[in-house]
C-alpha cells in the first residue's frame, strides 16, 4: 500500500471537524434531558444531555455538553430567579448549543443560552399527567375519603431522621403535653433516591399499618426541583391508596404537589401538622372534659332533688342514700352507654369505609387489568404484524454479504456472491451489476 493510499489519525480527525464546522455553522435550540451535572473546580459546568423514548424510558441519544465559566454564573443565575429552582439532574430543559469536535475529546455541545420556561412548562406537564392517571385509575380520592381516627396517638412518620422539619416537628408534639406514639420510617426526602426510599418506607409501614393511627410525611421547606418527586406517579399512586389517612407537610411555599392532592390531609410545613394534631387532641380532651362536667352537674341535679325529698317526705337517710346510690348508677350507665355508643358507630363507619374501598380497589384493579391485557394485544399485534417471516410472505427478500444484512448497494460490487433469503427457501446468486439509486449511474 502506497503512502497516498491512507492517512493519519490526526488528519482523520481534522477531516471531521472541517466537515462538522462547514455543516453545523449556526447554533441550535435543542431539547434534552440533563442525566449528569458537574461543576469544576476552575467555574466550567460539564453536563451529560439525554434524550429517552419508549415506555421504560430507554436512552435514545446521548451527548456532552458544556457551559464555559464566562457564561455559566449568568445563565444559571438567570435560571434560577425565573424558574424558582437551580439546574439539577433530572430536568428537561432547552439549550441554545454549538457543535464542537475536538481531536482529542470528541464530539460535544457548547451552550450558550437556556430557556427556563421550558423546564417550567415541563414540570406542570408532568404534574398535571399524573393527576390525569390516577383519575383515570379510579384512585385519586381514595385516601381522602377515609374518616380520620377520633384519636390521632399512634403515629407513623416518614422522614429524614437529619432532617430540621423532623426536629420541628417532634418538638412540637413534646411540647403539647400530650402522649403521642412516634414510629419514625427513615427515607431520603430529596435527590435521585427519594422516591424509591420513600416508596420503600410506605410500604414498611403498611406491613405494621394495625400499629398506627395514620402516617404522616414531612420535609422542610426546598426547591421545586428537589420536591419533583412528590409530583411522580408511582409515589402518589402509592399514596392514594394507602390503608391509613395520609397527612402530609412537604414545604411547598406555593403550588401543591400531587402528594398534596391525593393527601387526606395536605399542610405546608412539618410544624403545621404538629400543630394540627396537637388541637385534634385538645378537641378530644374538651370533649371528655364536657362529659365529665355533664355527669357531675347531674350528680348535683340529682343530689339536689334527694334532699327536697328527704325534707318534704321524712324519708330516711338510708333510704335517700340508697336512692341517691341508684339515680348516679343510671347516670352513668347512660353516659357510658352513650360513650360505647358514639366508638361503636365511629368502628361502623370505619369498617363500612374499608369495605366500600376495597370493593372498589377490586373494580379497578380489575379495570386496569384489563386496559392493560388490551395494550398486550395491540403490541402483540404490532409486533406479529413485524415478524420477518410476514414481511418475507409479502414478496420481500433478506440479502446478505459475507453473513451480514446488506442495507445499502455501496457494500456490493461486481462479482460480490450474495445469499438471498426469500419466504420459501434461498438461492446464492452473484452481482453482475450494482446501482447506488440516486444518480442511475451503475459499476460494472
Amino acid at each position: 500500500m502506497s503512502a497516498q493510499e491512507y492517512i493519519s489519525l490526526s488528519e482523520l480527525q481534522s477531516l471531521v471537524k472541517q466537515r462538522l464546522d462547514e455543516s453545523f455553522p449556526f447554533p441550535y435550540w435543542v431539547t434534552a434531558e440533563i442525566s449528569e451535572l458537574k461543576v469544576n473546580y476552575s467555574g466550567h459546568c460539564y453536563l451529560e444531555l439525554v434524550e429517552k423514548g419508549g415506555d421504560n424510558q430507554v436512552p435514545r441519544a446521548k451527548a456532552n455538553a458544556v457551559i464555559w465559566r464566562s457564561t455559566y454564573g449568568a445563565l444559571s443565575a438567570y435560571f434560577s430567579a425565573t424558574a424558582g429552582t437551580p439546574l439539577a439532574v433530572g430536568m428537561k430543559v432547552l439549550l441554545r448549543v454549538t457543535v464542537n469536535y475536538h481531536e482529542l475529546y470528541g464530539f460535544s455541545l457548547v451552550v450558550s443560552d437556556i430557556d427556563p420556561l421550558y423546564t417550567l412548562g415541563d414540570m406542570e406537564r408532568q404534574r398535571q399527567e399524573t393527576i390525569r392517571r390516577l383519575q383515570e385509575d379510579g384512585v385519586y380520592d381514595m385516601n381522602r375519603s377515609l374518616e380520620m381516627p377520633l384519636v390521632v396517638q399512634r403515629i407513623a412518620v416518614v422522614s429524614s431522621r437529619n432532617a430540621a422539619g423532623y426536629q420541628d416537628f417532634m418538638k412540637e408534639l413534646g411540647a403539647s403535653g400530650y402522649a403521642f406514639a412516634v414510629t419514625l420510617f427513615d427515607a431520603f426526602m430529596q435527590g435521585n433516591d427519594a422516591e424509591a426510599s420513600i416508596i420503600a418506607a410506605l410500604e414498611t409501614v403498611a406491613e405494621r399499618c394495625e400499629e398506627f393511627d395514620v402516617v404522616v410525611v414531612i420535609r422542610g421547606g426546598g426547591s421545586q426541583s428537589d420536591l419533583a418527586c412528590f409530583n411522580s406517579y408511582r409515589l402518589c399512586c402509592h399514596l392514594s391508596q394507602f390503608p391509613l389517612p395520609v397527612i402530609t407537610g412537604i414545604g411547598h411555599d406555593k403550588d401543591q404537589s400531587v402528594a398534596d392532592l391525593v393527601a387526606a390531609v395536605a399542610l405546608k410545613t412539618p410544624t403545621a401538622v404538629a400543630g394540627y394534631l396537637v388541637d385534634r387532641m385538645a378537641e378530644f380532651d374538651a370533649y371528655l372534659d364536657s362529659l365529665q362536667e355533664e355527669l357531675l352537674q347531674s350528680s348535683v341535679a340529682v343530689l339536689d332533688a334527694e334532699k327536697r325529698r328527704v325534707r318534704t317526705a321524712g324519708l330516711s337517710l338510708s333510704q335517700t342514700a340508697g336512692q341517691l346510690t341508684r339515680n348516679l348508677e343510671v347516670r352513668l350507665e347512660r353516659l357510658s352507654g352513650e360513650i360505647a355508643r358514639r366508638r361503636d358507630a365511629a368502628l361502623m363507619r370505619r369498617t363500612a369505609t374499608l369495605e366500600s374501598l376495597d370493593a372498589q380497589l377490586r373494580d379497578r384493579v380489575r379495570t386496569l387489568l384489563e386496559r392493560q391485557r388490551v395494550r398486550l394485544e395491540h403490541a402483540v399485534g404490532l409486533t406479529d404484524g413485524r415478524r420477518p417471516e410476514r414481511i418475507l410472505a409479502l414478496g420481500f427478500a433478506i440479502v446478505r454479504s459475507e453473513g451480514r444484512a446488506v442495507k445499502e448497494s455501496a457494500r456490493l460490487t461486481v462479482g460480490s456472491q450474495i445469499d438471498v433469503t426469500l419466504a420459501r427457501g434461498s438461492v446464492t446468486a452473484e452481482v453482475t451489476d450494482v446501482w447506488d439509486g440516486s444518480d442511475m449511474e451503475r459499476k460494472r
